[in-house]
């Protein structure tokens, strides 16, 4: 799905931010689940962004500069990401579970200026600024209070709205193998994927989404935040996610879609079934960010009668770039689906496109990809091909019908005695064991074969298992050699704040 914009439709944050504003403003965007009184309006949010603008500027903020956040979801989160956008700044939302020298290089590389921040945040991201040879203004704001600091003393100001090619969002990658890159996204990367997400799921104004993913990946900034501007929805957002309590909100906040990740998923199904009553009002549930095991696809959907529509995306390209239709009968489990708003293909080694069921890495073009990496001109020319493809690092394949199926990370690949082994194909297997909750193979140095098939495996609760009888399992799954050499049982895997399994640093267990 690459289709043009509608006419008339916007092409920047701050339009979106102001079109629903004019088109309905008593209508609601964003609620509290925890306090009920406490909800914004679109007209409520378009005039707060005027003041946030003031109060950004007060504390030293300048025309098109960088306003980092460490902060955790909150309706002030929220408003702060938005006002700063609306008034041309660009945002840079730090992700919290980062490693401390991580969260310090980020702050210091990005070049914030002012620097939101919690409560809870505040002594630890202080002593970091000492560290940083530039003068940055530290706000605290309380995510979860009814109104910002100084709010009700600032007077709105209208400023000129920023050209669909500034920079509006500045993200850094998890930086598993390295520095984390900060990806580059502009105001008109940001408003053309909140159509394309609002199309390619049939999105309206009736629509509500619960918001429990962190506003500091992209996955929750653009598809639970954006994507309700476009089409004038709205969100319910707790102050972060409860498998117990998930229902609840969802149910009590009138929400009709859900927008998750995995490991959410599995953690919904240990929980076992909740009336019937919690879940008719969900029309569907929105799966991304890490692949999807089709156990957990299948046990989901029996379990809570929602189907599940899985899409792909990336930093790279503000979040989803494929999706799998809404029709049920028309998505392909196991796949990421279609290209949703871009154009996808895969290709070889060379660059060269391949032919259908052939796999290679992904890439993709289209108005959502980032304009490269900040300060780091030989990362974003490694990044496309010299025609213009974002190459995303993804292995996998397209079938006849145009359906994605992703395999692996190219860097996450096992080649043993020569032949490609996707680390997915031996998670899927484990996965179908009946005492295994969650699977994650590595590759393995071995003298003989280059690469050795290492598993971490997490058991259910209450259910003994051993390494002979999945090693069994696998065998009888898999064939002897696919079936892993290693095997280490572990209380949780490594995970990025995606939910994505950080595959490269099981690979010390095996050591």
């Amino acid at each position: 799905m690459n289709a043009a914009l509608p006419p008339g439709a916007a092409t920047t944050v701050h339009e979106l931010i102001e079109q629903q504003a004019r088109r309905q403003p008593d209508a609601v965007y964003a609620l509290s689940t925890e306090h009920a009184d406490r909800a914004v309006s679109y007209a409520q949010l378009a005039q707060g962004c005027r003041r946030i603008a003031s109060l950004l500027h007060a504390h030293g903020a300048q025309p098109h500069d960088t306003v980092s956040l460490v902060m955790p979801n909150g309706l002030q989160t929220l408003r702060l990401l938005l006002g700063a956008m609306h008034a041309g700044l660009c945002v840079h939302p730090i992700n919290l579970v980062a490693q401390p020298e991580q969260m310090r290089y980020v702050l210091a590389h990005s070049d914030c200026r002012v620097v939101c921040v919690a409560p809870e945040w505040e002594e630890r991201v202080r002593a970091m600024l000492g560290t940083i040879d530039r003068t940055v203004t530290l706000w605290v704001v309380d995510p979860d209070a009814p109104t910002l600091p100084g709010e009700d003393d600032a007077a709105a100001i209208a400023l000129a709205p920023p050209a669909p090619d500034a920079l509006a969002l500045l993200m850094y990658t998890s930086g598993t193998t390295g520095q984390p890159k900060g990806v580059m996204l502009t105001q008109a990367n940001l408003a053309a994927n909140a159509h394309a997400i609002g199309a390619e799921h049939g999105l309206t104004p009736s629509d509500r989404v619960l918001a429990v993913l962190p506003l500091y990946h992209i996955n929750a900034f653009a598809v639970t935040m954006l994507a309700p501007l476009a089409h004038g929805g709205s969100l319910a957002m707790p102050p972060r996610f409860s498998a117990g309590r998930f229902w609840a909100q969802a149910a009590g906040a009138h929400c009709t879609w859900i927008n998750v990740v995995p490991t959410m998923i599995s953690y919904l199904i240990e929980g076992g079934p909740v009336p019937r009553a919690l879940t008719t009002g969900i029309r569907f549930c929105r799966s991304a960010s890490a692949a999807l095991a089709p156990e957990h696809h299948r046990a989901f959907e029996a379990m809570f009668g929602i189907g599940i529509v899985e899409t792909m995306g990336l930093t790279e390209t503000a979040a989803p770039a494929f999706s799998n239709p809404m029709a049920p009968r028309a998505r392909k489990l196991g796949s990421v689906g279609r290209a949703s708003g871009c154009e996808a293909r895969v290709v070889d080694a060379a660059l060269d496109a391949v032919p259908d069921g052939t796999t290679g890495e992904l890439v993709i073009r289209g108005p959502q990809v980032m304009q490269g990496y900040y300060k780091n001109d030989d990362a974003t020319r490694a990044s496309f091909t010299p025609d213009g493809w974002l190459r995303t690092g993804d292995l996998g394949h397209r079938d006849i019908d145009g359906f994605f199926f992703v395999t692996g990370r190219i860097k996450e690949l096992i080649i043993k005695g020569g032949e490609n082994i996707a680390p997915r194909e031996i998670d899927e297997a484990l996965l179908q064991h009946p005492a295994v909750r969650e699977a994650a193979a590595v590759g393995v140095p071995d003298r003989h074969y280059g690469q050795e098939i290492g598993v971490c495996i997490v058991l259910r609760d209450g259910v003994a298992c051993d390494e002979a009888e999945l090693r069994a399992f696998c065998e009888r799954m898999l064939g002897r050699y696919k079936t892993p050499r290693h095997f280490r049982f572990v209380d949780d895997l490594p995970r990025g704040p995606s939910g994505k399994v950080q595959r490269l640093k099981l690979a010390p267990l095996f050591e």
